[in-house]
């Protein structure tokens, strides 16, 4: 995927145009630079106030953007990973670990994909295998025991698919974790960082609290999926994710998220810090207010939440 999308490429020559008038440093382009940066900050408001479904599909697949051992450095002190489900083996595609946030113990799990094309491969972009979900349950039963809050971080295509997942019990695993997180008696908040894909991210994402980054995208399969299916053309892959209703301003509306998380001006990948902070505001807020719950009340809470999704009601008609 390359790094500058389609949609960002005039900013990118504004940006180019202007490093290299600062990199003369003559003090007669002052005026020229003032005029392009303020050129520049339009633009950038007119594409990023305009996106469609699929351009924000790109940007939350973007190789820059900031993965869960990322916000694990940005958002938490002293974390402290922890490996291995304890019955077949470590899976790379599930960080998981202990941490401090705001000066409380918590547990934190997060899908990572990798960045370069060695730690892609070994991270199976991103996709777990049962292990990884076996391991992020053994740190929510760790939580659980111990009565600190999870913060989960969802970022994935999906879980792998492959034979040797089968094998393993992949369904099994997935379904297992929607299971008992449900019944956790602590609070748990979840975030969708970027692409959360399927049953591999909801094995992640069954919190009391679901947020989105602004620019993340959160489905039951993706655009080229659906496109195939309905269409037999993946190509049409833009076309179904405008219908799919899967950006996090409609997530908002429909309930099936709590809130949108702002991001910097381009994107998260545009400026960590200032997404970390963003973040790191909002987890504080939902975080505090859970705090006072008692466990019944987490539970029932949390059975609620995603009972509401979906929910319809049938209109009665007479017949004329």
């Amino acid at each position: 995927m390359p790094e500058t999308l389609d949609f960002e490429q005039p900013l990118l020559e504004l940006e180019t145009r202007i490093a290299e008038l600062q990199a003369l440093d003559d003090p007669a382009q002052r005026e020229e630079i003032g005029k392009l940066e303020e050129r520049l900050q339009r633009l950038r408001q007119k594409v990023f106030s305009s996106l469609t479904a699929w351009q924000t599909t790109q940007l939350a697949r973007h190789p820059r953007r900031p993965h869960t051992r990322d916000f694990c450095k940005l958002l938490f002190e002293d974390f402290l990973e922890l490996h291995g489900d304890r019955l077949f083996g470590d899976d790379p595609a599930i960080v998981a670990g202990l941490a401090r946030f705001e000066d409380q113990s918590v547990v934190v799990i997060g899908h990572q994909k990798g960045r370069e094309t060695r730690e892609k491969i070994t991270r199976n972009f991103g996709m777990p295998h049962p292990e990884g979900y076996r391991k992020a349950l053994r740190l929510m039963q760790l939580a659980d025991k111990f009565r600190k809050p999870i913060i989960t971080f969802i970022d994935t295509p999906g879980a792998y698919p492959g034979i040797a997942a089968e094998e393993r019990g992949q369904a099994e695993a997935i379904a297992r974790n929607l299971r008992e997180m449900s019944a956790l008696r602590v609070p748990v908040v979840a975030v969708v960082t970027g692409e959360g894909g399927s049953g591999g991210a909801l094995a992640i994402g069954v919190g009391n609290r679901v947020l989105m980054l602004r620019y993340a995208v959160y489905s039951v399969i993706s655009p080229e999926g659906c496109a195939a299916i309905l269409w037999g053309d993946a190509a049409k892959a833009a076309e179904a994710a405008e219908i799919m209703k899967i950006t996090a301003t409609d997530l908002q509306k429909l309930g099936v998220i709590d809130e949108v998380v702002a991001e910097p001006a381009g994107g998260a990948h545009r400026d960590w810090d200032v997404t970390a902070l963003n973040l790191k505001a909002v987890l504080a807020d939902h975080l505090r207010s859970l705090r006072g719950k008692t466990e019944d009340a987490l539970v029932n809470e949390r059975h609620e939440r995603f009972r509401r999704i979906g929910a319809f009601e049938e209109e009665f008609r007479p017949s004329s």
